[in-house]
C-alpha cells in the first residue's frame, strides 16, 4: 500500500501509466490462449488440451507469462505425469504456435489475431494525454504483435518495450526503460507511476520494481481479463492482490484521469 503522507495524485502532470497489452488493451482469450491450447494439444498428440483454468494455474506461478515458454511447460508436465520425457525443440513449438496466432499469409489474415476484441480505446488514451498523463506500453508479446493492435487503436509511434527489447517479467528492467523513455518525450520526470497488467508476473514487476529503483512510487493496478467467468472473478482479484496488486479493476477503461487511486485502494 502507498503512504499518503508521500504521494499526491492530484499532480496528474507527474504520473506516468504503463500499459500490458495482452488482456488489459486486446482480449487474447481467443487467440494467444487458444494457440497455446492448440499447441500443448498437438504436441501430446491430441491426449490433452488445457483449459482456461489450468492456464491460469500456470500463470499464477508468476513465472510463465511468455505463452511460448508456458507451452513448453505444459507439454513438459505432460509428458512427465506419465512417466515420460519427450524432447521437443523449443523453436518447434513457437514455429507451431505462430503459425495458429499469426497464421499462414503474410498479413496475419487467417490468425488468430486478427479476431482479437479491442478492450481499450483511441480515445481513452486521447483523454490521459490532454490530463498530462504521461503513457505507454511493455508487453511480454513480440514487438510485431504489439504493433499491430496498436495500429488498430491509431496509437503513432507509442513508447513501447516488448518481448525483444528486454528481459521478461517478472524483471522491472522493461517497466522502468518505458518509464525513462516516456519521460525523455515529455521532457520531465514523473514522481508516479503505475502499472497496469493482468497476470502474477505483471504485479510482481511492480514489487520489484519498487526494490531495484525506489526514486517513484508506484501503484500496481490489476486488471480481470475477460477470459475469466464471473464466479472465478473474485478469487482471481485475491489472486492479484496477494501478489502486490494495489487496486484490481474489472476494466482497463474504470481507470480514467480522475480515478482517485489511492483512495479506491484504501475503500
Amino acid at each position: 500500500m502507498i503512504e499518503t503522507s508521500k504521494v499526491d495524485l492530484n499532480l496528474l502532470n507527474t504520473s506516468i501509466f504503463v500499459f500490458d497489452i495482452d488482456g488489459v488493451i486486446r482480449d487474447v482469450s481467443g487467440s494467444y490462449r487458444r494457440a497455446l491450447a492448440d499447441t500443448v494439444e498437438y504436441f501430446t498428440n491430441a491426449d490433452y488440451r488445457p483449459t482456461p483454468e489450468e492456464i491460469d494455474e500456470l500463470k499464477a506461478e508468476g513465472i510463465w507469462n511468455n505463452d511460448w515458454e508456458a507451452s513448453q511447460e505444459l507439454i513438459k508436465r505432460y509428458f512427465q505425469g506419465l512417466g515420460r520425457e519427450v524432447a521437443i525443440s523449443y523453436e518447434t513449438i513457437v514455429e507451431f504456435f505462430q503459425g495458429r496466432y499469426r497464421g499462414r499469409n503474410s498479413d496475419w489474415s487467417d490468425g488468430y489475431i486478427a479476431t482479437e476484441p479491442l478492450i481499450a480505446t483511441t480515445e481513452y488514451f486521447w483523454d490521459l494525454t490532454i490530463a498530462g498523463i504521461g503513457w505507454g506500453f511493455f508487453s511480454g508479446a513480440t514487438r510485431a504483435s504489439a504493433s499491430y493492435v496498436l495500429r488498430r487503436l491509431e496509437i503513432d509511434a507509442p513508447v513501447l518495450i516488448a518481448m525483444e527489447d528486454a528481459a521478461g517479467k517478472p524483471d522491472p528492467t522493461g517497466l522502468l526503460l518505458a518509464v525513462k523513455q516516456i519521460e525523455l518525450r515529455q521532457d520531465k520526470s514523473a514522481a508516479i507511476v503505475v502499472y497496469i497488467g493482468d497476470t502474477v508476473a505483471d504485479m510482481l514487476t511492480v514489487v520489484k520494481a519498487k526494490i531495484y529503483d525506489p526514486s517513484y512510487q508506484y501503484f500496481a493496478v490489476g486488471v480481470i481479463p475477460p477470459h475469466v467467468s464471473q464466479n472465478l472473478r473474485d478469487r482471481y482479484a485475491a489472486l492479484l492482490r496477494e501478489n502486490g496488486a494495489d487496486l484490481v479493476l474489472n476494466n482497463v477503461l474504470e481507470l480514467t484521469p480522475q480515478f482517485n487511486l489511492l483512495q479506491s485502494s484504501i475503500s
